[in-house]
């Protein structure tokens, strides 16, 4: 068998690879291309990049899609430049060119005026977004022609700040919650110093507990041979760090799988909790909550 046709067999894999997703890649074609070269059955991703984008797109195999939403949820950070004086019809460098402005913000205009843009904040999104609108996606219709009133939403902002500044660009970093559309707070930026802008580059630079210390570029990925290739997953755990972890023995974990609860013991055993994941030896055995003193299970996880 070549090896060629190794790579397509189809495998039971399980586990997250934390992908750096290169320039000009949408999402879902990184999900499919990663899928052929591990031959996985099922993979997904845990948050859509934008084609223009580069950076953190974890990937998930076979038992961690069950973990995506956990991911997703996970705090995000964003490095970008905003390109001063012009508005694009998408908001990023891929759109025309809408509006103009003479104006180029100091450093110290742009510093004083990120607090308004941190804490809860109200953004309305690009037109130009994956946001489903009447059933369909924005984008696709925005590209018909279509003029759009897209519907505002609160994201939170937890940190916003200038790593470099000239003239023309600025390059900054946010902090930010699931949702936060980082080319319409560079747009907002800009109109309220009272220029135009667009986000010039867009890095994530983490996902969750997920960073750049982990990412994996698809060189990398390519370069390693099939056999290898399986090293450089984190566990289905890896997505799991920001959630209480319940501790549970073999039994335990025996009777969760069957999709039964288990009652916890120990003197610092939990009450209750809206969310955990229940462990055994530092495997994913389930994700649950805990009620009355006992796990009870919402997912299972396959070992």
């Amino acid at each position: 068998m070549s090896e060629a046709q190794k790579k397509r067999v189809k495998r039971d894999l399980s586990g997250w690879l934390v992908f750096n997703k290169p320039y000009d890649m949408s999402s879902t074609e990184a999900v499919g291309k990663l899928r052929w070269l591990y031959g996985a059955k099922k993979a997904g991703h845990a948050g859509t990049l934008d084609p223009l984008a580069t950076g953190i797109l974890p990937i998930a195999f076979g038992e961690a899609t069950k973990t995506v939403p956990i991911v997703q949820d996970g705090t995000k950070i964003y490095h970008f430049d905003i390109v001063w004086g012009q508005a694009t019809s998408t908001d990023d460098i891929e759109g025309e060119v809408i509006a103009t402005s003479d104006i180029r913000p100091t450093q110290q205009a742009l510093e004083a005026i990120l607090p308004r843009f941190t804490g809860l904040v109200t953004q309305v999104p690009p037109a130009f977004s994956a946001i489903r609108i009447g059933g369909e996606r924005a984008y696709d219709l925005a590209r018909a022609g279509h003029k759009l009133d897209m519907p505002p939403r609160e994201v939170e902002i937890d940190a916003l700040e200038v790593i470099a500044h000239t003239p023309e660009r600025s390059k900054l970093s946010v902090t930010c919650s699931k949702g936060t559309y980082v080319r319409a707070l560079a747009r907002d930026i800009a109109e309220a110093l009272g220029t135009r802008g667009h986000v010039g580059s867009l890095h994530r630079a983490r996902v969750g507990r997920f960073t750049d210390a982990d990412a994996v570029t698809l060189e990398a990925i390519e370069a390693a041979e099939l056999s290898n290739r399986d090293s450089l997953l984190l566990p289905v755990a890896a997505g799991l760090a920001d959630l209480p972890e319940i501790r549970v023995d073999a039994r335990q974990a025996a009777t969760i799988r069957l999709g039964n609860p288990v009652l916890l013991t120990g003197r610092d055993a939990p009450i209750a909790l809206d969310e955990a994941w229940a462990s055994l030896k530092g495997e994913a055995v389930a994700l649950g909550f805990v009620e009355a003193g006992q796990f009870k299970p919402r997912r299972v996880i396959l070992g």
